[in-house]
């Protein structure tokens, strides 16, 4: 098996093109095999007849695995260098009757736990067909792999270690998972497929503060973080629009979620048309919200469907954090603690204390780049800092 790639520690051979007896040329084709990346050729190495099979169909080998063998002329040999190519496994045939064939493999180095691999690669994330048929019959995905330590090539997780490791489970304190728990990791999991960044700024809480104790209902700054980001993208709706095969999908409503931390996971209830009405009745419907997100009794058209979704990660102390939107979605805005800190008053000529937090803005990068992330997050500090406009 050659080296098809600097991080394919193995592939699957899923055809072959010559048979035992056939006479094949140099580079021509002699079997198809199948990486996680792609569907490739294993040329011969030089001129000869195919001599013997040792690659079967649907199985998967190593880089350095010894696939086939050619019986070729001494000149034809040692014009390609070939003598003293990788020795076959205990369990192949041996070439030694044949002291003329070649191996249509490369001699790959080092060797790691017996398996020839790249030199470079620190593991492989192919699995076969037979691993990947296990993980379903489980119930598993790859990133339920990320834990089990590999004895395959570049540390790859075998069948066998899968075995061994669901049956260390049993000897190991177990509960069950929520299907609060599971829908959400499943959300992140397929939420972790996009390219995501997050961008970030520090904004001053005082004037959200002041306008807070003048309302009756005592919006929090979360309520005030999900105004003024819906109708930033109220102005502008494309940062927060899909990417659907060539084409972004702009949404129909600014319907902007924010988490609500529940028994064993998080709730993302929904206000729907955000940037309409006043503030006092957002206030009074995300207030609505959180109640009944806590007492597990949201309805059905109080979920889904949201373009955006807010989170204050400050409420646990946090300063800063990179939340991952939700696979529906393009943004989440992410808001800090609050802090005391000092701010440069250029009017007195002297550092006065401020309140302070982070805010951030995660994003689809396919969607949205550093700059238009930057000039939307800007927009929304610009609000927070006129709540009276909000």
């Amino acid at each position: 098996m050659p080296q098809l790639g600097e991080s394919i520690a193995e592939a699957t051979v899923v055809h072959c093109h010559v048979k035992i007896g056939e006479l094949v040329a140099e580079d021509q084709e002699v079997m198809t095999v199948e990486t996680n990346k792609a569907t490739l050729g294993v040329v011969s190495p030089c001129r000869g007849k195919m001599e013997r099979l040792l690659a079967e169909l649907n199985q998967s080998y190593a880089v350095g695995s010894v696939l086939a063998y050619l019986e070729t002329s001494e000149e034809e040999a040692r014009r390609r260098a070939l003598q003293g190519s990788v020795p076959p496994r205990a369990a192949e045939p041996s070439p030694e009757s044949h002291p003329s064939q070649a191996a249509a493999s490369s001699n790959v180095e080092p060797r790691v736990r017996g398996l020839p691999v790249p030199a470079n690669a620190a593991g492989a994330g192919f699995m076969s067909p037979r691993m990947k048929a296990r993980m379903h019959e489980l119930g598993l995905h790859a990133a339920d792999m990320a834990g089990i330590p590999g004895s395959g090539a570049g540390s790859r997780v075998t069948i066998d270690d899968l075995e061994k490791f669901l049956a260390s489970l049993e000897r190991n304190k177990t509960s069950p998972a929520s299907s609060m728990r599971v829908a959400v990791a499943d959300a992140m999991r397929r939420s972790w497929t996009r390219p995501l960044a997050t961008v970030g700024l520090r904004v001053c809480l005082d004037p959200i503060l002041a306008h807070r104790k003048s309302c009756q209902a005592k919006p929090g700054p979360t309520c005030y973080a999900l105004r003024a980001l819906a109708l930033a993208l109220a102005e502008n709706s494309a940062p927060a629009g899909r990417l659907v095969g060539t084409r972004i999908v702009h949404p129909p409503a600014i319907d902007i979620g924010f988490a609500v931390e529940a028994d064993d996971g998080v709730l993302v209830p929904v206000l729907r048309r955000a940037d309409s009405g006043t503030f006092k009745e957002l206030t009074a419907r995300y207030n609505e919200l959180v109640e009944t997100a806590r007492q597990r009794k949201l309805p059905a058209g109080a979920t889904g469907g949201s373009i955006a979704t807010v989170t204050n990660f400050g409420s646990f102390g946090l300063d800063w954090a990179t939340p991952i939107p939700l696979p529906e979605q393009t943004l989440v805005l992410g808001l800090g603690a609050g802090h005391q800190a000092p701010w440069w008053d250029a009017a007195q000529r002297a550092f006065v204390p401020i309140t302070e937090a982070n805010l951030t803005l995660s994003f689809d990068h396919r969607v949205l780049d550093g700059g238009a992330a930057g000039r939307l997050l800007t927009r929304i500090t610009s609000l927070l800092n006129q709540p009276e406009s909000l």
